[in-house]
């Protein structure tokens, strides 16, 4: 009886609730997500204790400024924004005016230079008859002395004429060799007016794409005035700022994975090629001086240079953000 009534007493179940075909649904893809989340956070772990990441990196490029090594006026500008050019491309003329007149100067001093060392030389000759005249007379007249034929004051006079004409003729020597100096000197200046003349039309220093530019026709330039930079095209590398608490595993020569921010997706391959010997603070304008002042301890960053193993077929850029992930492991 007593247990009749407990039996009575329970509550009454009714029946199981079904699973939608929405529910079932949903749970999948939560076991989906739920499993995809775990390997791809269990592969993070992993890579984390082979690798080493930083995004603090950016492309980098030989950058060629074209300067002016005369002043002048410009009077062509062949450069354009952003072109390709090749080593010895005309970019810029400035006017040759000046330049072509120093250059006629000095070919007429140089003539006039090479005029002199022709009557140098004809003096010379001259010279050089003159004593050798004046050095048989002297023969004669000491023969003629000995025999009481001529009086010891002519013989004194043509002994002081054949001396003098000695040294008139090394005088002659001397002047033949002033006036050759004086042709090297007019051929050194024609060469310097031709080589200023030719530095009126300035060339591209390297292959690359014209970057910043500022000059325009009309403007005045002075020497050393930087004109255009232009970003070599032969060779790109990355550099990559790492916190020195990453440097403990890292070696030159440790593979490299490269994600430029330009290129989602894209993975490029290189290589650790140097570590600095410094880090960036230190070469800064105002390097940090921890013996003065109160101290404060600031983790410093290493610039890491790595370099693609082949040339990258994107139009990669001097200056583009990059993510590198270095193989320590």
């Amino acid at each position: 009886m007593a247990e009749s009534q407990h039996q009575n007493n329970e509550p009454a179940k009714g029946p199981k609730a079904p699973t939608t075909p929405a529910a079932k649904i949903r749970m999948a893809i939560f076991g989906i997500l739920l499993a995809v989340g775990l390997v791809w956070g269990g592969l993070k772990v992993f890579r984390s204790f082979s690798y080493v990441e930083t995004d603090n990196a950016q492309i980098e490029g030989d950058i060629y400024p074209v300067i002016s090594r005369v002043p002048g006026k410009v009077i062509d500008v062949t450069a354009k924004d952003n072109q390709a050019v090749s080593t010895g491309d005309t970019l810029i003329r400035l006017d040759p005016a000046d330049f072509e007149v120093r250059r006629d100067m000095a070919q007429a001093a140089l003539l006039s230079a090479k005029a002199a060392v022709s009557a140098a030389k004809a003096q010379i000759s001259a010279a050089a008859a003159t004593e050798k005249k004046l050095d048989a007379d002297l023969r004669r007249s000491r023969n003629l002395q000995r025999q009481d034929v001529i009086s010891q004051a002519e013989l004194d006079a043509t002994t002081a004429g054949a001396t003098a004409s000695t040294a008139q003729h090394a005088a002659a020597g001397d002047q033949y060799e002033a006036a050759l100096a004086q042709v090297k000197l007019r051929e050194a200046e024609l060469k310097n007016a031709e080589l200023q003349l030719s530095w009126t039309t300035i060339t591209a220093p390297s292959a690359g794409r014209v970057s910043k530019k500022s000059v325009q026709p009309g403007q005045y330039v002075a020497p050393g005035q930087q004109l255009i930079a232009i970003v070599g095209s032969s060779d790109l590398w990355v550099v990559a700022n790492f916190k020195e608490t990453q440097l403990e595993h890292m070696r030159p020569g440790q593979p490299v994975v490269i994600s430029a921010d330009a290129w989602p997706g894209k993975e490029f391959k290189g290589h650790v090629e140097s570590i600095s010997a410094g880090t960036g603070a230190r070469f800064t304008l105002l390097p940090p001086d921890n013996a003065s002042g109160n101290f404060v301890k600031v983790t410093q960053r290493v610039p890491v240079k790595i370099v693609f193993d082949k040339r990258p077929s994107e139009p990669l850029a001097a200056g583009m953000n990059v993510i590198v992930e270095v193989k320590v492991k």
